[in-house]
């Protein structure tokens, strides 16, 4: 059974694949020209997904026709051409072109998930009895579309995150409209934030520290519902990558995912297309 659908699987190959350099069958440092076939790049993808929606180690998935060490090299290898980045963004431009992106409300909240292995992007968990940890703080548009993230520490606190996190949404995404109010959390609440808020001529929906605020059932639990589908792939729950390009690599190719799905599912309620999926998994 594959680790998605094919629904899914098959427009994000397409787009991945379009991304990828051009490679000899054979490699070309060999003094014979002879050396093994490499692994298509197809094959080691699917083993890459499995990878990410399971959370198994490299050597559990590995497979007669791809090795681990070969999965570990060609991760890194598409980690350092920023390829899921570059598809995660293709796929919020396919949604803003067929569905509409909700830019004019942001939300963005931070995640602490496990890194067992530590790594480049992790640090001490304050909720985990000091255990390594790796915090992503993602934004989300009005009906929780991941459009940027950006991962650190899990000891690293939400609010000096902000500014990294909105940029990465500009880059994402790239202009953003003339009005976009942000929603934020208590953990937000100092003067810092809302002068970076300010300073992007954004307007901010803080909940202040002490006061209940129905901010967080209105307009943020949306960002909330994000991190629970995120955290549905066993890579981003327990993350065992020690390099911070591979960790981002997958943070980026999970919300690529997230963005087709939820592209798919509203889709089908506008539009007619031959193999119109109608599997519940979608849900």
């Amino acid at each position: 059974m594959p680790a998605v659908p094919s629904c899914l699987l098959e427009p994000l190959w397409d787009q991945f694949a379009a991304l990828l350099p051009t490679q000899q069958g054979f490699s070309a440092s060999h003094p014979l020209g002879c050396h093994r076939r490499r692994v298509p790049d197809r094959v080691v993808f699917e083993h890459v997904v499995l990878a990410l929606v399971h959370g198994s180690g490299y050597e559990r998935i590995a497979s007669t026709g791809c090795s681990d060490r070969t999965i570990r090299r060609r991760v890194k290898q598409w980690a350092e051409l920023g390829i899921a980045q570059s598809v995660h963004a293709l796929a919020l431009e396919a949604y803003d072109r067929m569905i509409g992106l909700g830019l004019t409300e942001i939300s963005v909240d931070g995640c602490i998930t496990k890194a067992p292995s530590g790594g480049e992007k992790a640090g001490r968990s304050p909720v985990d009895r000091g255990k390594q940890g790796l915090k992503r703080s993602v934004a989300s548009d009005a009906c929780g579309v991941p459009l940027g993230m950006v991962s650190d520490g899990a000891n690293r606190h939400d609010s000096p995150l902000l500014g990294p996190t909105l940029e990465a949404v500009g880059t994402q995404v790239g202009a953003m409209p003339d009005t976009v109010n942000v929603n934020l959390d208590r953990g937000y609440d100092s003067a810092k934030s809302r002068s970076l808020i300010a300073e992007l001529g954004f307007t901010a929906e803080i909940a202040r520290k002490g006061i209940p605020a129905p901010i967080h059932a209105d307009k943020r639990w949306v960002v909330e519902r994000t991190h629970s589908w995120m955290n549905d792939y066993g890579k981003l729950r327990r993350c065992t990558e020690k390099s911070g390009k591979v960790v981002d690599f997958y943070l980026h190719l999970a919300a690529a995912l997230v963005t087709l799905r939820m592209l798919i599912r509203r889709a089908t309620n506008r539009y007619r297309w031959d193999n119109r999926p109608t599997t519940r998994r979608l849900k």
